[in-house]
């Protein structure tokens, strides 16, 4: 009797022990926070915001004030022929001018539902690039120490396949998530590609690697991209195509955007808020403060494209299909028709000679509101739709 009495009292004292112990684990699981794993992305280029809404409007207005202020942008203003002063239509479609960026897989199948582009350009060296009915830009990726995803024996092997190919060299040197090469190293990287490629092909045409947009910052970089060329070759740097990416985006440390050009002593640049980066006005004089820039430096008579431009935030910060397809369209409008004292002469004086919109198709959230084909449904997206429209009206 006396061992039952106290076995019933250790098991009293188990249960109620186990008891509090359930309690305890209740209340802690019920108070704290729950895990949340974090999303990858590829760069932070966008900044983290709720959807846009009225109350997020409101409160974005009444905090302006605290905001810091913009870096001046150049105050220069274009002559009355840089001005758009036609209508896109009246000018006969070339459609060497438009290209996209993306996998050939999405090319031939986007090329295939009717969506009319020239090239492609998919960040890679390809030997023997299957395209359908259009042609392949190759790109060469390079870091601090040389260049990176490819080999010397395939770019030998690319550019015996493909003799007189375009040849870009780096992608945003001048975007730490990218290329991310300081200035004097990247002018030694170009020396080094340019002349091997050269040797091998001179009818190759090399490009320049696309600095993410027009800035007096990413222009400093350039600058300084050319002085170490001539310092330590002796001649301008050579380049057959001048080559930018056309984005606005926040030029910050530490904050959402393109950050600051690596090997560059500063903070911040242009500040540019989200609703910027379809503004079309800061776009055109970003691209004519670009040509002023070469004219300056002894490169009015070279063709300028852009190998990445169009929109990168998501649909739900304000930029829907309406907004890409209008943006789009301006867009259109005014590289067909920008043209001044600093443009290529042998088009008629246009600024920009070709452009690659960004992009046919990504699969990141953050990216897919300027997608032109949805691989999960195989067919064009609203903003392919408009693309095809526009291009096959004009040619008819």
């Amino acid at each position: 009797m006396q061992r039952f009495r106290e076995n019933a009292l250790i098991w009293s004292v188990i249960i109620i022990l186990f008891g509090f112990s359930l309690w305890f684990f209740i209340q802690n699981r019920s108070n704290s926070e729950p895990t949340i794993l974090p999303t990858p992305t590829f760069e932070p280029v966008v900044p983290t915001q709720t959807p846009v809404s009225q109350a997020a409007q409101d409160a974005h207005a009444a905090t302006q004030a605290l905001s810091p202020t913009k870096t001046a942008v150049p105050t220069a203003t274009p002559t009355k022929s840089t001005e758009n002063n036609a209508s896109a239509t009246a000018v006969p479609l070339d459609l060497n001018r438009y290209n996209v960026t993306g996998s050939i897989k999405y090319a031939n199948a986007a090329h295939a539902l009717g969506l009319p582009f020239s090239a492609v350009l998919d960040w890679s060296v390809r030997p023997e690039p299957k395209t359908n009915g259009f042609d392949f830009w190759q790109m060469v990726r390079l870091d601090e120490n040389g260049i990176r995803e490819t080999t010397w024996d395939e770019i030998e092997e690319t550019i015996t396949l493909n003799p007189g190919s375009v040849w870009l060299i780096g992608n945003e040197p001048d975007v730490v998530w990218q290329d991310n090469v300081t200035p004097k190293k990247y002018a030694q990287h170009y020396h080094n590609l340019y002349t091997f490629i050269k040797e091998r092909d001179p009818s190759a045409q090399i490009a320049i690697g696309g600095i993410s947009q027009s800035t007096p910052l990413r222009r400093a970089y350039l600058d300084i991209v050319l002085d170490t060329y001539m310092a330590d070759y002796g001649e301008p740097m050579p380049v057959d195509i001048w080559n930018i990416h056309a984005f606005t985006l926040r030029e910050e440390a530490d904050s959402w955007g393109i950050g600051i050009p690596p090997g560059m002593d500063v903070t911040m640049g242009e500040l540019y808020e989200i609703e910027d980066h379809t503004d079309i006005n800061i776009l055109r004089q970003n691209l004519i403060d670009f040509r002023m820039w070469m004219a300056e430096r002894g490169y009015a008579d070279h063709p300028l494209v852009i190998t990445e431009y169009g929109v990168l935030m998501p649909v739900d910060y304000g930029f829907p299909s309406e907004v890409v397809t209008e943006f789009m369209l301006q867009s259109f409008d005014l590289f067909e028709n920008l043209r001044g004292e600093y443009g290529y002469a042998a088009d008629e004086n246009r600024l920009i000679q070709s452009w690659f919109w960004f992009i046919l198709y990504v699969d990141q959230y953050e990216y897919q509101a300027g997608n032109l084909y949805d691989h999960e449904n195989g067919q064009l997206t609203p903003v392919g739709e408009v693309w095809a429209a526009y291009l096959n009206g004009r040619s008819k």
